[in-house]
């Protein structure tokens, strides 16, 4: 059973719901992000996703946008990111899903790129701009490394793409809240309940919902009817506040902790 696998397993058995904070990686340098992730770790984070900054993020609203923009000027590439995330690894359990598009991995070399995390301590990989129809030879390569493969679906996909999501995808299915871009909103769109409750018509996988989630009354609020609550622009925006501070880990571990209290 994958680490991914196994922290929903452990949540059925206690009759909880999973919470999914997300980080850019080099937000604001990779020091931090490795302190980030051993502090979301201890903050009880379920899994953590760790975006991979990229020039040209369409799916990403202008928080995740800023953040890639600072952790690029850096000039840091995978290897350095997949080397900081091994040395976090030696350090906690929580699983971490690596979140990019596909043009980084891309140029990294997709099989490098599963071995690669592999070897780093990764569970997952999720990409944000690759189709279930197209990511076959990369989902084979992860596979081979004991990594999940993770896809994105939305309100707006269809029946016959949610099955053959769910024939596809390991690990947990992650469900947009609604089209657009990422970004915190006053409220969740109903949408997003509808589209769960589909999505278990075709898969027995965990669902996870995120665009959008920003306070721990939205994540109680998703967790009524879904697996687990993903938090990105939210705690991206409370980085980059406190980008500078010397207790932007500790304060980012206390914002953490806050929203999964609100998990049931």
């Amino acid at each position: 059973m994958s680490r991914i696998a196994e922290s929903f397993s452990q949540l059925k058995r206690t009759g909880k719901k999973g919470f999914i904070p997300f980080i850019t990686a080099g937000d604001p340098d990779l020091d931090t992000t490795r302190e980030l992730l051993i502090e979301l770790s201890r903050a009880g984070a379920t899994i953590i996703e760790l975006g991979v900054p990229f020039s040209d993020p369409m799916a990403d609203g202008p928080v995740i946008q800023r953040a890639s923009e600072r952790a690029l000027r850096h000039r840091f590439g995978l290897e350095e990111i997949l080397a900081m995330t091994s040395e976090a690894r030696a350090l906690m359990d929580t699983p971490i899903v690596l979140f990019s598009y596909f043009n980084p991995l891309l140029q990294f070399g997709t099989r490098r790129v599963a071995e690669a995390a592999g070897r780093a301590g990764i569970d997952g990989v999720l990409v944000t701009d690759l189709i279930p129809e197209e990511a076959g030879e990369f989902a084979s390569s992860l596979r081979a490394e004991g990594l999940d493969m993770i896809f994105l679906v939305a309100p707006t996909s269809t029946d016959a793409r949610l099955e053959m999501v769910a024939a596809r995808a390991s690990g947990f299915i992650y469900a947009v809240s609604r089209a657009g871009v990422t970004g915190t909103r006053a409220s969740i769109s109903n949408e997003a309940e509808k589209l769960v409750r589909r999505v278990k018509r075709f898969s027995n996988l965990p669902v996870a919902v995120g665009f959008g989630i920003s306070t721990a009354e939205q994540v109680a609020e998703v967790c009524r009817y879904a697996d687990a609550a993903v938090v990105g622009s939210a705690i991206v925006a409370e980085i980059e506040r406190s980008n500078g501070a010397p207790d932007l880990v500790r304060h980012i571990g206390e914002f953490a902790k806050a929203l999964t209290n609100s998990v049931v």
